[in-house]
């Protein structure tokens, strides 16, 4: 069998990731038609269904979700070695990158000595910015931003869709005697960040009605809320991202298995005129090929 397009293959990682054709090719800089047309070309090259009926629209059968996730493996293998063989050195700058707290804190500040390594010659400097969907603050070069992406004055990449769930410390479990029901979480104190929005997003999902959601403590920073968390003082509405090494490690459990999908997601922000520069793209060049690894490392 020949070997796929590469340019059939993007389309289909691109698929495989947003859900739909139209932020595919939003991403890929092409036409809705030519992402179907990429991907029925690629399924003859195949020889087997990636796509199925799904309502009104189109999903990856199991077959095809199977292959797009090695298919994204293998393009993150090319990726890495383009930049690990590359004239590294060459590339010189200095630029200031905004990201919202909990990025910063639980993700970024864990893999940033790679991308030191990769350009020692480009001078990094992050700020956390007040709001997370802040894209205008004075003096940044790029923001990794948590919002709905409408922002159309600047570059926007979507980076990284957010699923929530309720968060706890495994010793306030224990001391509580576990939670068996979704209405159990009132048995503790319910940690809010900003407002109540998100947990009344997933009270909804679980079928609760009448208690009183505005119990409990509303922190400014999602830093705060998981501190609290982590130290047993109650239980947070956390991510599938931000929480993943808490998760990973058990300074976090997960209590119950419903998550639900925010409205919003993180991108990678610039102004227009700033993305074509190199320090910025090398940056958002390595961001994405980490946070595909990271991908992986989630939906295996």
């Amino acid at each position: 069998m020949r070997l796929p397009s590469t340019q059939a293959l993007r389309a289909l990682e691109a698929f495989a990731r947003h859900g739909t054709i139209w932020q595919a090719a939003a991403e890929l800089n092409i036409t809705r038609s030519a992402v179907s047309h990429q991907l029925r070309f690629l399924e003859q090259d195949l020889g087997f269904v990636l796509l199925q009926r799904a309502g009104k629209g189109v999903a990856l059968t199991p077959q095809g979700k199977r292959y797009a996730a090695d298919v994204r493996k293998a393009l993150t293998v090319l990726t890495d070695a383009a930049v690990q063989y590359g004239d590294r050195g060459v590339l010189q700058g200095a630029i200031t990158v905004s990201s919202t707290p909990g990025f910063a804190s639980f993700w970024l500040c864990t893999h940033v000595a790679e991308f030191k390594q990769l350009y020692p010659d480009v001078t990094l400097r992050v700020v956390t910015p007040q709001r997370l969907d802040d894209v205008d603050a004075p003096g940044v070069d790029a923001f990794i931003a948590y919002g709905d992406g409408d922002w159309p004055r600047h570059s926007v990449e979507l980076l990284s869709a957010v699923d929530f769930m309720p968060v706890c410390s495994p010793a306030l479990l224990n001391q509580i005697g576990g939670l068996g029901e979704p209405v159990d979480v009132f048995r503790t104190v319910l940690l809010h960040l900003d407002g109540l929005g998100d947990w009344l997003n997933w009270f909804a999902a679980a079928g609760i009605v009448g208690p009183n959601v505005e119990q409990g403590v509303i922190f400014s920073d999602m830093n705060l809320v998981l501190a609290a968390a982590i130290a047993g003082q109650g239980i947070a509405i956390g991510d599938n991202f931000v929480c993943r090494h808490m998760l990973d490690t058990g300074r976090l459990v997960r209590p119950f298995d419903l998550a639900i999908r925010s409205s919003r997601s993180y991108y990678f922000v610039t102004e227009r005129a700033r993305a074509g520069n190199p320090a910025i793209q090398a940056f958002a060049d390595w961001l994405k090929s980490r946070l595909v690894q990271t991908t992986v490392l989630l939906h295996p």
